[in-house]
Parts: C-alpha cells; sequence; structure tokens
C-alpha cells in the first residue's frame, strides 16, 4: 500500500510521524493537534534551521540518524522555537516534535520550555495554552522552585529580549499556579522574588493569593502578605479588601476587619457597594449600629439601594444596642424602598422589644407578621418565650409553647428550661413539674433541667424530693455534673445537715467527680450558718492544701462567716493575711466586718474599718452606711447616725428603706419620737414605702411613750396601705392596749390575729399574761398557761412570775406558791425577781422586763 504524502512545503519527518504511535507525553498533550502538521515551513530558511533542511532529504522509509547529518541538540530546539515568536502555533508544534524524538527530555523545564512559554504569553490566541503548561509544570511539580524558576523566567525574557509585559503575564500566572495547587509557602516565595525583580503582581493575582489563604484558614499568613501590598504600594482592590475582612471575621475579629475597610477607604481604593455591605456585615458583628448606620447613609448618598441583607444586619445591630427608635426607622425605610419585612428583621425588633420590657408591642408585631403571611420558626417562637419568661408572664410563654407545638415545630431543651425556671419563679409550681415530667417522657429534658429543678427544690427547703430526682435521673441514664452534686450539697447545707452535705460531697468523689471551688465554698458556708467555725476553716484548709485557688466569693463566704459567728476580730485579721497574699476586698467585705463589728457593740472598731477602706480605694455603698447608721443609733448617738446620712447625700448615694429604718428606729429607741415622724414623713417625700418593720418601730415608739392612740392610728394607716401585719405588730399594740387598760381592743386584736393565721409565740404568752395579771385577770391569764400547754410551749420564767406576783397582790399566797413548784418542776430555774415576790410580795420589775422582751 502506498503512503500518501503531503504537498512538499511540509517537512516529510513530521508526516512520518503522524503515522506513528509514540506514548503521549506530558507537554505533548497539551493541546488537542499537532499545529506543526498544518503550518508550512518558511521557503527561506535561515541559518538556525540548517538541520531541518537536512532532515528533509531523508528518506522516509530508511530514515535513520547517523553521523552523515549532524543531530539536533537542545540549542537548536531554542533557535527554531524562537525563529517562531511569531508563529505561536508552530513554536508549539516543533516543541512537541523535539519531545517525542527525545532532542528534550519530558518533565524538565530548561530554555526551550521557558522561552515557548513566552512566545505563547505574547498571543492572545494562545495565551491560556501558556497558563496551561504554567499550571501542569506546577501541579505535578516539575518547578526548580519557586524563587529559582523566577529567576530564570526572568533570566530568560532578557537573555530573548522577550519585553516586560510577557515576562510579568509569565510570573504572575506562575504565582496564580501555586496558590491554585495549594502551594502557598511556595506562593509567597515567588511573590517576594517577584517584588524583588520588580514585577508587580496583577491584581487579580493579589486576590488569588490573598483569598488562598484566607480559604484555608491561614488568615496570619494573610495578613503578612497584604501588609507587605500596602507597605510596598502594590496595587490592589475592593476585592482584595473584602478578602480580609472575611478572613478577619472567620477569626471573630470584628475590629480589624473594619479596619482594613477604613484603611482602603483613608488609601483611596475605589470601594463599591458590595465592599460597603461587607463592612456593615463587619461593624455589625460588633456590634456597632453608630457606624453600620453611618456606611448606610454613605452607600444611599453614593446612589446604591441597599440590600436586604444588608438592611437586615444594621436592625439587628440597632436592637442589640437597644436603638429601638433607629431600628424601626431602618425597618420603615426598608419597607419604602420595597423590601419587605423578613423574619429574621420581624425576629430581631421582637428581640429588642423585650429586652426593653415592651413585651406588648413584641406580641403585636407577632401577630402582625402572621397576619401578613410570615411563618414564624423556632427562633421567633423562642425569642418571644424567652421575653415572656423574662418580663414575667410565663402563662402567654407557655400558650406560644403550645402553638408552637402545634405548627409542627419541635420545641428545644431551651425552651423548656425558660418555661420550668419561670413556673417557679411565678410560683406556679404544679406546672412547672408537670412541664418538667412531659419534657423528660419526651426525652427532651438534659441534665440542665433537671438540675434548674434541683436548685428549686433546694431552695425551698425540699432537698429529699430533690435527692429523689436525682435518683430518677441517674436511673434514666442522664449523668449528673458536679453542678447537680453542687445543688444537692447546698440543699442539705441550707437545711443545716451537714452530715447529709457531707456524705454527698464523699459520694461525688467516689463516682469519679472532683469537687470545685464552689462545692468548698457550699460546704464551708453551711458550717458557718450553723456556726461551726472550726469545721468550716477545716474545711477552706483542706481545700487549699489540695491546691485550689479560693475565689474573691469563697473569701468573703469566711469572712462574713466569721463575723456572723461574733469572731469578727479574727475576720479583720485574716482579711489582712488574705490581703497580702493577692486578695482584693470588695465593698461586701468591708461591710460584713463593719456589720460584725456593730453588732458586736465594736462601733469604734467599725469605724476603724470604714477609714481602712477608704484607704484602700473602695467606694462605701448604702449599705455601709446602714451598718454604721445603725451603729449609732444602737449606740443612741443620733447626731453621728444623721452625720452618716449626710455624707451619703454629699456622695450621691440614696438612701433605702432600711437606712431609713435605722434611722427610725434609732430615735424611736432615744424616745425622740418627733424626729422619728419626721424621718417618716421623709421616705413618702422621696418616693419611697414605709414597710412592715418601720411602721412597727413607730407603733413601738408610741407605746413606750405610753400614747397607744397614736399606736393605733399608725395601725390603721398601715392597714389601710396594705401594708402585712405581722406578729411584732400585734405583739406591741396588744401589749400597749393591756398596759392602758383597754382589754376588750386588745383581745379583739388577738382573735383578728388567730384569724389570720398568726401563730402567737412565747412573747406574745408573756405579753398577755402580764398585762391580764396587772388588771387582776389571772383567771384569763391562767387560761392562757394552759393554751400554751396544749401548743406544747413551755412558759418562761417571766410569765410566771407575771403570774406569782399577781397572785400575791390577790392575798393567794397558797396558788402563788403552787405555781412556783410547777415551775420547778417544769425545770425553770427561778430567778431574783421571782424569790423577791415570794420573799416581799414584790412586783416591781416585771414590766421592765417584759419591754425588753417585747
Amino acid at each position: 500500500m502506498r503512503t500518501r504524502f503531503p504537498p512538499p512545503l511540509v517537512p516529510p519527518f513530521l508526516v512520518r510521524y503522524r503515522s506513528i504511535k509514540e506514548p503521549v507525553l506530558s507537554f505533548c498533550s497539551i493541546a488537542n493537534s499537532d499545529p506543526s502538521s498544518q503550518q508550512q515551513v518558511p521557503h527561506k530558511p535561515s541559518s538556525k534551521t540548517q538541520s531541518f533542511e537536512k532532515m528533509e532529504s531523508l528518506n522516509l522509509k530508511t530514515e535513520k540518524l547517523n553521523s552523515k547529518y549532524p543531530i539536533l541538540n537542545q540549542t537548536h530546539v531554542t533557535e527554531v522555537i524562537i525563529s517562531h515568536r511569531n508563529d505561536p502555533k508552530l513554536a508549539l508544534g516543533h516543541f512537541k516534535w523535539a519531545i517525542r524524538k527525545g532532542i528534550l527530555p519530558d518533565k524538565t523545564i530548561g530554555d526551550q520550555f521557558l522561552v515557548l512559554v513566552h512566545v505563547l504569553m505574547c498571543s492572545e490566541e494562545h495565551y491560556g495554552t501558556a497558563k496551561k503548561l504554567i499550571s501542569k509544570c506546577v501541579s505535578e511539580c516539575l518547578d526548580p522552585g519557586p524563587g529559582e524558576f523566577v529567576s530564570q523566567i526572568v533570566d530568560t525574557a532578557e537573555r530573548f529580549q522577550f519585553d516586560h509585559n510577557s515576562n510579568s503575564r509569565v510570573v504572575n500566572y506562575l504565582l496564580s499556579s501555586y496558590v491554585r495547587s495549594s502551594r502557598f509557602e511556595e506562593a509567597v516565595i515567588c511573590f517576594r522574588k517577584m517584588v524583588e525583580n520588580n514585577i508587580v503582581p496583577c491584581v487579580p493575582y493579589v486576590h488569588v493569593l490573598l483569598n488562598g489563604f484566607v480559604r484555608n484558614n491561614m488568615i496570619t499568613e494573610a495578613r503578612v502578605v497584604f501588609d507587605e501590598i500596602v507597605r510596598m504600594r502594590i496595587p490592589y482592590d475592593c476585592a482584595t479588601v473584602r478578602v480580609m475582612i472575611r478572613g478577619c471575621l472567620k477569626e471573630s475579629n470584628v475590629e480589624d476587619a473594619a479596619k482594613y475597610f477604613w484603611n482602603a477607604k483613608a488609601n483611596g481604593i475605589d470601594l463599591d457597594a458590595i465592599t460597603y455591605s461587607t463592612a456593615v456585615y463587619a461593624v455589625c458583628k460588633k456590634p456597632d449600629a453608630i457606624s453600620a448606620c453611618a456606611l448606610l447613609n454613605e452607600m444611599k448618598e453614593k446612589g446604591w439601594v441597599p440590600s436586604e441583607g444588608t438592611y437586615t444586619n444594621v436592625i439587628g445591630a440597632c436592637v442589640k444596642q437597644r436603638f429601638m427608635i433607629d431600628a424601626l426607622r431602618l425597618k420603615d425605610e426598608m419597607v419604602s424602598n420595597g423590601v419587605q419585612t423578613n423574619l429574621v428583621v420581624a425576629t430581631s425588633l421582637m428581640k429588642g422589644y423585650c429586652v426593653m420590657g415592651d413585651l406588648h408591642s413584641a406580641l403585636n408585631l407577632f401577630e402582625k407578621i402572621v397576619e401578613d403571611g410570615l411563618c414564624p420558626n423556632r427562633i421567633t417562637y423562642s425569642v418571644l418565650i424567652e421575653g415572656c419568661a423574662n418580663n414575667g408572664d410565663v402563662r402567654k410563654g407557655f400558650e406560644l409553647y403550645t402553638q408552637m407545638k402545634n405548627e409542627g415545630i419541635k420545641p428545644n431543651v431551651y425552651n423548656v428550661n425558660l418555661l420550668i425556671i419561670g413556673f417557679f419563679q411565678s410560683g406556679l409550681i404544679d406546672e412547672a413539674k408537670k412541664l418538667f415530667e412531659e419534657a423528660v417522657e419526651t426525652g427532651v429534658a438534659n441534665v440542665f433541667t433537671y438540675n434548674n429543678l434541683f436548685s428549686w427544690l433546694c431552695k425551698m427547703d425540699k432537698v429529699d424530693e430533690a435527692c429523689h430526682v436525682f435518683d430518677k435521673m441517674v436511673n434514666d441514664g442522664i449523668s449528673p455534673t458536679i453542678v447537680s452534686y453542687n445543688n444537692i450539697i447546698l440543699g442539705h447545707c441550707r437545711s443545716e445537715n451537714m452530715d447529709a452535705a457531707l456524705d454527698w460531697f464523699n459520694t461525688l468523689q467516689e463516682r469519679g467527680f472532683k469537687a470545685n471551688v464552689i462545692t468548698y465554698s457550699i460546704l464551708i458556708d453551711g458550717y458557718f450558718r450553723k456556726g461551726k467555725s472550726e469545721e468550716a476553716l477545716a474545711v477552706f484548709d483542706q481545700m487549699i492544701d489540695l491546691g485550689f485557688l479560693p475565689s474573691d466569693y469563697t473569701f468573703n463566704i469566711v469572712i462574713n462567716g466569721l463575723c456572723k459567728v461574733g469572731q469578727t476580730s479574727e475576720a479583720n485579721l485574716m482579711l489582712k493575711k488574705m490581703m497580702d497574699k493577692g486578695f482584693n476586698p470588695t465593698c461586701m467585705t468591708y461591710n460584713s466586718i463593719i456589720d460584725g463589728f456593730v453588732k458586736e457593740g465594736a462601733i469604734n472598731s467599725a469605724l476603724a474599718v470604714y477609714t481602712e477602706m477608704h484607704e484602700a480605694g473602695i467606694l462605701p455603698n448604702v449599705v455601709t452606711y446602714t451598718s454604721l447608721i445603725h451603729g449609732f443609733c444602737k449606740c443612741k448617738n443620733m447626731d453621728l447616725a444623721l452625720k452618716m446620712r449626710n455624707e451619703m447625700k454629699i456622695k450621691g448615694l440614696e438612701l433605702d428603706v432600711v437606712s431609713y429604718g435605722a434611722l427610725i428606729n434609732g430615735f424611736c429607741k432615744a424616745r425622740d419620737i418627733g424626729r422619728a415622724r419626721e424621718i417618716f414623713n421623709e421616705l413618702y417625700e422621696v418616693g419611697l414605702y414605709p414597710n412592715t418593720a418601720i411602721y412597727n418601730c413607730m407603733i413601738s415608739g408610741f407605746r413606750d411613750l405610753d400614747n397607744i392612740e397614736e399606736a393605733v392610728d399608725f395601725h390603721k394607716k398601715m392597714v389601710n396601705e396594705g401594708i402585712l401585719c405581722d406578729l411584732p405588730t400585734y405583739t406591741t399594740l396588744i401589749d400597749g392596749l393591756l398596759k392602758s387598760g383597754n382589754i376588750v381592743s386588745a383581745s379583739n386584736l388577738y382573735t383578728e390575729m388567730l384569724a389570720k393565721n398568726i401563730v402567737p409565740d412565747s412573747v406574745m404568752y408573756t405579753v398577755l399574761v402580764n398585762g391580764l395579771c396587772n388588771k387582776g385577770q389571772l383567771e384569763n391569764a391562767r387560761n392562757i398557761l394552759e393554751e400554751m400547754d396544749k401548743k406544747s410551749i413551755i412558759p418562761n420564767v417571766v410569765i410566771y412570775n407575771s403570774l406569782i406576783g399577781g397572785y400575791f397582790r390577790e392575798g393567794k399566797l397558797q396558788e402563788a406558791f403552787k405555781l412556783h413548784d410547777e415551775m420547778l418542776d417544769r425545770g425553770l430555774v427561778p430567778d431574783n425577781q421571782t424569790y423577791d415576790i415570794l420573799v416581799s410580795g414584790k412586783v416591781k420589775g416585771v414590766d421592765s422586763m417584759m419591754e425588753a422582751s417585747v
């Protein structure tokens, strides 16, 4: 079969190689066809191509290279490619032919490759082929390394006189190829080598480089390179700015994200609407609603209509910073621009209303969006349920919870926990337990749900029930946390059952849990509450020995505990030692010590601590001054008490009800009822209202001055204002009425008290017995004694003294001595007053003892 030859102008060796099957080589596979098979060779070859002419004279059937004809070498190939720099297609064909012939080694970068790439890069038609060659070289790691590769490219351009534009394009795409191959370290070296050789990285490739870093979470590397770009004044655009903002947001670094925008703006970078929107998103993350609104206004000034997402972000930021007026204005503006209120905006506004305490507006907005056809999602319902719980309308929250379930939206454990806590806080115990049981049955409940229940049960002194629920939780496969154990231990401590608390403490360690500082603090506080300061300090020392660093909370418990058990001096010494170890006392710490000294009657020591407090730079608060006022009143030094009150006013501190109560009580005890009434009236002037304790002070003050009419008037005023009358109120009034001889009114008050389920105590019974005895009502007084026996209340010595004195006055000595024997049988020890009555019939002093007890 004869071979058909192509036209004579086509080199014969190309025809031959079209019919020979050879392995596909990497560089040859770039183009789909062999360009040299379709391209004519020039008629007058130069000296650089004489070897090709000799090759044409070979017989195609018997072609063999021998010593008669020179073998083409790599230099000849380079010369041929250079000769076709204006014909990139033919240059590429010769390059591939040289590889197939073995003249050029495959997968090796030499002058031939670099020259070819420059030739191709100069042609818009073959620009893509050049990019593929560079990309393949980098992806298959054929390059000699980025630094050397850039140097070779630059050297080739200089030796073969390629223009700077061609050279720049080759190196820039080399940079892009390193990034696309995820060879980021080499990309940075390439970038810096480019700059070193005065090759300016093109803006798109700068973007590619930084975007590659950010996409692969190499934010630090992106920052370093961008800083170099700015420092060396390499051009970049708004897309590059967006990349850097996005990188910072990936790290949640909103401060730097915003800085990249502001710096680019200051540097005169032309920023488009997308970049502004990205910057708005960044500042809203802070949130910085003021800056966000300013950027939004700039966008509008430039003629851009902000997108729905941009409006949504700014409205959300305004809500977070409680700029509700601005948020609502922007919502209206968004709607006026033809953008409908979306669910995200509506939910943000509802959240804002709830945070501001305007639950009514939040619920109205909810109803409106439902009418407008928006379908609330889980987030919307969760926001409203939380708002209802936090604003004291847990029933409405539960109604929304039920509505959410009816709409097929499954509530999460967060919704359930909020409602359970809300029910407990509102006193709706049955509803809380019912929801808890439902959560357990449906599998929604988690350990936090149980912990909420433990916390409430222990606060309500239902620690046994809490323990039962704890066992159920474990049996249901829910593992307790250290918080679970801490709640149970706290419950036992509040019940003053320290043995049980210690048992649970040991149990948690046996089950592999580690007690924390809070656990130890709870135990320390429990022992102090029970008055066991030695045990409390032993637990504190154990905690230190185990390497736990006490928190300020723990230190304050120790200080306060020592003060409560009457060891204020020891507390003061411990404070100084702890301060040497780095403890920074708070106002509360000093208040505990001041209050401790006041209760111990050491007012000078309290003032010394007050001075130390000032020297430590800690400002006293209302509690501090109230303790001192109480101390001065206790010492009947009302001038200093008023001086403290005036100092409070000078420092801008407003007296609270407790402070006023301390002053009123002080003046009443000093029998200055006029000043007490003035301060009582001042309460109303400053917008405060007296409580039960203050009314009791005023009633006691008038009773002590035998002005029972005024005392009764204050009682009536108390009832009219809806202030609760407690046992001390009735005790004081009944005592005064009995002393004034108004037995009927006293009896009526006593009946009223019992009707309110207020149970008399030993003080009330003492008042009744003493008052009846003084008025000769011995039989009624003896009935009171029998009533006490029925209620298993043991009469005290004062009661017996009153009865014995009454019988002596009536001349019934036998009854008097009989009562004395009864007193001894009850194990009561007669006092001096008892013997004075029995020996001389004196009853003087009983009333004074009564006043002290009341």
